[in-house]
């Protein structure tokens, strides 16, 4: 390769999360070992498409696969058109819903081109696991089960969690791990990438049944899990904490202006294309005091905006962000609406987009969260009496014009 290993070492291990200390290092060397080889090495993550729109979340792994790209190396942006007919029991309390293929394959249409926002179109080959996944019969699926005990899938955190609470556990479930460790046998991978809910699926079932067919076992290059806009919780469409891929470059960076200063480090080192060493740096530099957290956060925010709309709509979001809220100016481009005299605010809010349910329209206007003409309203009842040109304001970064 043309690139120093230790160097490829470096970048590749930043942000991995794996719990254990020897399991990392064991990794590593192996991941050492593969590059020695001096040829590019086969890469692939699974995406499993169970919903239309990805997150910053998703993109975690995309990231890293991106970076494989860059150093040379073979990537595959694998689409689980087979594993989301099971669903993925990994980080769950309790069983996903089946989909049918229809709604699968409805899902997958836009995945690849989100994620063409990170990756590289031209170095991605795109491929579904029901290339060879349809093709197991009843007798390769006892086969490849017999590789397993079902002690080791009943120790599993979740699993466990829902034996002690009583919970059910469908026997289908457990097909996840064996079609997820396929995958890796049937392209004769030499690294799997995910987040740290797939370590089961990619270093025990993936590692085990490439040995168990003769090849050599994959290396599980780990992620950590990206933190939503609260710092905190999982970014998750469920909890409202996630920031859209499909969204613009102005909200993006709103959104992002909006996570704690204690998640900084894990974005920086997650989503951000920033070396090892820029991170360090700026890290010094906020701890020192020689940068304002919110001057670190503003780069952060622009470097990420930047990953998925390019400088100049990093620059756009930056400016808007700056007019709007740290000048407390309108918006230049609002959406135009006519009020209809004497409709419900809160059914007005939702018809246009701007809320989506009734309820969430109501905890807004509670909290002072919807604003018409600058001031809050107070009323969840209140009816639509617009006279002349108004502004309407939802939440923090949605605005809209009304006209009579």
């Amino acid at each position: 390769m043309q690139h120093d290993v230790d160097e490829q070492l470096q970048v590749l291990m930043q942000g991995t999360e794996y719990g254990d200390a020897q399991l990392a290092a064991k990794m590593r060397a192996e991941l050492r070992e593969r590059l020695l080889l001096g040829r590019p090495l086969r890469v692939y993550c699974g995406y499993d498409p169970t919903a239309t729109d990805l997150h910053l979340g998703h993109t975690i792994t995309m990231r890293k696969l991106r970076q494989f790209q860059e150093l040379g190396h073979e990537v595959t942006f694998l689409i689980g058109s087979y594993t989301a007919l099971v669903g993925d029991p990994s980080d769950k309390n309790r069983a996903r819903p089946v989909l049918t293929e229809e709604q699968v394959n409805e899902n997958a249409r836009s995945y690849s081109e989100q994620a063409f926002r990170v990756l590289d179109r031209e170095k991605t080959v795109v491929r579904a696991n029901g290339e060879w996944l349809s093709k197991l019969s009843l007798v390769d699926l006892i086969r490849l089960a017999q590789n397993f005990t079902v002690q080791q899938f009943l120790v599993r955190d979740n699993f466990a969690k829902r034996m002690q609470n009583g919970d059910p556990i469908f026997l289908h479930e457990t097909f996840y791990a064996l079609m997820q460790g396929y995958d890796a046998c049937a392209m004769e991978t030499d690294v799997q990438v995910g987040g740290t809910d797939q370590l089961f699926n990619i270093i025990v079932a993936g590692r085990k049944l490439q040995e168990a067919l003769g090849q050599r076992p994959q290396v599980g290059i780990i992620t950590g899990i990206l933190p939503g806009t609260d710092g905190v919780q999982r970014m998750s469409k469920s909890t409202g904490n996630h920031i859209p891929v499909a969204t613009t470059a102005e909200d993006m960076f709103g959104k992002l202006m909006s996570v704690p200063d204690t998640a900084l480090g894990v974005y920086m080192r997650l989503v951000t294309r920033w070396s090892p060493a820029a991170v360090q740096v700026v890290e010094e530099r906020i701890a020192s005091g020689a940068l304002h957290p919110r001057d670190g956060k503003m780069q952060i925010a622009h470097e990420i905006t930047a990953v998925f709309y390019g400088a100049e709509g990093a620059a756009q979001g930056q400016a808007h962000f700056e007019r709007v809220f740290q000048r407390r100016e309108l918006p230049d481009d609002m959406p135009l609406f006519a009020a209809v005299a004497g409709a419900k605010l809160v059914d007005f809010v939702v018809s246009a987009g701007l809320v989506p349910t009734k309820s969430e329209a109501r905890r807004l206007i509670k909290q002072g969260g919807i604003k018409l003409g600058g001031v809050a309203v107070a009323d969840t009842e209140m009816l639509l009496q617009i006279t002349e040109a108004t502004v309407i304001q939802v939440g923090k970064r949605k605005f809209a014009r009304l006209t009579p």
